[in-house]
């Protein structure tokens, strides 16, 4: 049977194996993509909604783009931060920084190639004001949360949260160079999104961040604790979802979208928190991507149909 590589310590033996095959599929998963990947939907939905019709192409094409490639700088400078935290849990342990397929210095090389791409492509080809303003979202993620937030405060992924809601807001400003009411709402219901979606995966590896001295909220607080404070942020998110029906940015079809959604991720947090059970925690992480990934996607049908 099939092992995980999660069930073996890194050996020289497997190092050198590692190092060996190293290409650039190494600096591609630098970029976390799949993490990326939804950064960059959320945005271009932003960009949609922004539009009566379609935006522009220029905005659309350079701006996507461009919010991908800080996404992406921003995901790679925090594997150069969280290198030696990574080489000691179980899940991170085999990335390229650990593995030393990829070394520190061309890991920032890369980062910082990609941040000064994006930040001439949004400034010349798309707007001044979304090249700054991913740029903060970029210096919030990489530097505050990474280098601080994560690691003074259970609270870390509350605060943090606001770099990973921006990108709606970049999509946004990209089509109309101004940041709107509306936009904001799409940033909230990112921002309260984030604290249910990262405790979870907290809880499911929480004996990991206790073994590097990361202070997440079941390490701190205890498993107890965070089960109902994922099943209370997830009540004020289906809450908030709502807020664009109320008032009036989109129609019948997102509501309903949203009522299904949220009652299927309150019933994972609802067992997550009454059953204690061991694999609610990864189940219930594993469903709130989905549940921002299809939240979006009724968003921006709803805002053509």
């Amino acid at each position: 049977m099939a092992t995980s590589p999660d069930s073996h310590p890194l050996t020289d033996e497997t190092l050198g194996a590692v190092r060996a095959a190293a290409s650039w599929r190494d600096y591609y998963e630098l970029t976390k993509p799949r993490v990326v990947l939804l950064i960059a939907f959320t945005a271009v939905v932003g960009m949609f909604l922004a539009s009566p019709g379609l935006p522009p192409l220029g905005a659309l094409v350079w701006g996507t783009l461009g919010i991908w490639l800080a996404a992406a700088s921003a995901a790679a400078i925090n594997h150069v931060i969280d290198r030696h935290i990574d080489g000691v849990m179980a899940r991170t342990r085999y990335r390229p920084l650990p593995t030393g397929s990829v070394t520190e210095s061309q890991a920032l090389a890369f980062a910082f190639a990609l941040g000064a791409a994006s930040m001439a492509m949004l400034t010349f080809l798309v707007n001044p004001l979304t090249a700054v303003l991913t740029f903060f979202s970029l210096i919030g993620y990489a530097v505050i949360y990474t280098v601080w937030l994560k690691r003074a405060t259970p609270q870390n992924i509350v605060i943090g949260g606001a770099a990973g809601a921006a990108p709606p807001v970049l999509g946004w400003t990209a089509v109309t160079n101004s940041v709107d009411p509306n936009a904001l709402l799409l940033f909230l219901i990112i921002f309260t999104w984030t604290p249910p979606h990262f405790w979870a995966l907290a809880i499911a590896r929480r004996d990991e961040y206790a073994k590097v001295g990361v202070p997440m909220l079941p390490v701190t607080h205890g498993i107890e604790f965070t089960r109902l404070h994922i099943l209370l942020y997830t009540v004020l998110l289906a809450i908030v979802t709502v807020l664009p029906y109320l008032t009036g940015m989109v129609g019948a079809l997102y509501a309903v979208s949203a009522l299904v959604l949220n009652g299927v991720f309150l019933y994972y947090a609802w067992q997550l928190w009454s059953t204690g059970r061991p694999d609610w925690p990864m189940r219930t992480f594993k469903y709130s991507i989905t549940y921002l990934g299809l939240l979006f996607l009724a968003l921006l049908v709803d805002h053509y149909l």
